[in-house]
């Protein structure tokens, strides 16, 4: 799965890279790099929600444990701490930071999971809680948006997890 995605960001000819600092994202973000001759950057509020102590494990599983306690991450994302980790409005806050801390470029390629992706569509769409689960991409798949400098903002979904940003 690697070689192709970093074909396909190697072809949206970004000025900069950034990744969550975590092995999966640096897996495609160094080769990246060296195709492209950048030097990535490694910013760890791209990182995945903590799980608390539900980290590593399979949903079926916690579900089969706690029943329908996840539904607290949309239902009450101001205090629902899965596993004990962190809250859903403390993600999207995190999410708000990372693209607040995003260099000045041209383009820039973040490479990313699926919980921070979903929370910067929405932020970016002016999506309510109830909608994070429906804006998480596939594995593999590459979310792009276009900011102009008037703040319109495009988005392409393709069949490509990173999460590349023209800016």
């Amino acid at each position: 799965m690697v070689p192709p995605l970093v074909n396909a960001l190697a072809a949206l000819g970004p000025d900069i890279i950034i990744h969550s600092d975590m092995k999966r994202t640096r897996a495609i973000a160094t080769p990246l790099a060296a195709k492209l001759g950048i030097t990535p950057i490694a910013e760890p509020l791209w990182r995945e929600r903590d799980f608390g102590e539900w980290e590593g494990r399979r949903w079926n599983a916690i579900y089969r444990e706690t029943g329908n306690a996840m539904d607290g991450m949309i239902d009450d994302p101001e205090h629902f701490r899965p596993g004990g980790g962190e809250t859903t409005a403390g993600l999207v806050r995190r999410i708000k930071w990372a693209l607040q801390a995003l260099p000045d470029a041209r383009s820039a390629v973040v490479i990313s999971h699926g919980g921070p992706i979903a929370c910067l569509q929405l932020i970016l769409k002016g999506l309510a809680f109830a909608q994070l689960a429906k804006m998480i991409p596939k594995t593999g798949e590459i979310t792009s948006l276009n900011v102009g400098r008037e703040e319109k903002v495009e988005w392409k979904q393709s069949d490509m997890a990173s999460e590349p940003i023209k800016l």
